[in-house]
């Protein structure tokens, strides 16, 4: 008798994967280029011409500099002099203060009710106030459950008077509509 395995091939057969290799972001500096020749430019934007690439690295190297490959796909490619440390800081500089300037807007929810009181409401339009000031999308929504599916219409009339009552400090953007038991709107702020 045996175990049940009669066959000698072993239960996980390997896959071989394709693992495309990532390009970095990085370019090429000094002993990393090539290039039998290249065109040089100097940190100043002075052309010097096409010439081989030991010749390139000894002009770097006598200024104290880094020679890059900025334009790798160019005939011949493309080289600076420069100090790549002062070059990645300053583009790590340059980032760091654009993704400071983004702004990401938010989708933020208020849920109303179809018996939902005066005081209740008006609770509801000022916190929903704050959020389209604060720059955010909203979705109001009513959940509809009950004897009230059969009531649409009293939920809509309540969508209206949300509307209305947001209508000096927000567009609607998407009206109210039925989707299942829920009733949604979307609302946006105006723009100036």
């Amino acid at each position: 008798m045996g175990t049940g395995r009669t066959s000698a091939r072993p239960i996980f057969v390997e896959r071989f994967r394709r693992c495309f290799h990532i390009s970095k972001s990085d370019l090429s500096i000094n002993d990393e280029i090539r290039d039998k020749e290249v065109r040089v430019i100097t940190a100043e934007g002075e052309q010097l011409g096409i010439m081989p690439v030991k010749e390139a690295l000894r002009l770097a190297e006598e200024r104290n500099l880094d020679l890059v490959k900025i334009a790798p796909q160019a005939q011949p490619p493309v080289c600076k002099i420069m100090d790549y440390g002062k070059y990645r800081f300053d583009q790590a500089k340059r980032e760091k203060e654009a993704k400071k300037n983004q702004r990401v807007i938010e989708l933020k929810e208020i849920r109303l009710s179809l018996s939902i009181d005066v005081h209740d409401f008006n609770t509801k339009v000022n916190q929903a106030k704050k959020f389209i000031a604060g720059g955010n999308k909203l979705k109001v929504s009513i959940r509809f459950w009950g004897r009230w599916l059969g009531h649409p219409e009293i939920g809509l009339a309540n969508m209206q008077r949300f509307a209305e009552a947001m209508a000096e400090v927000a567009v609607v953007e998407k009206p109210a509509k039925m989707e299942g038991r829920n009733m949604l709107m979307f609302m946006a702020p105006k723009k100036a």
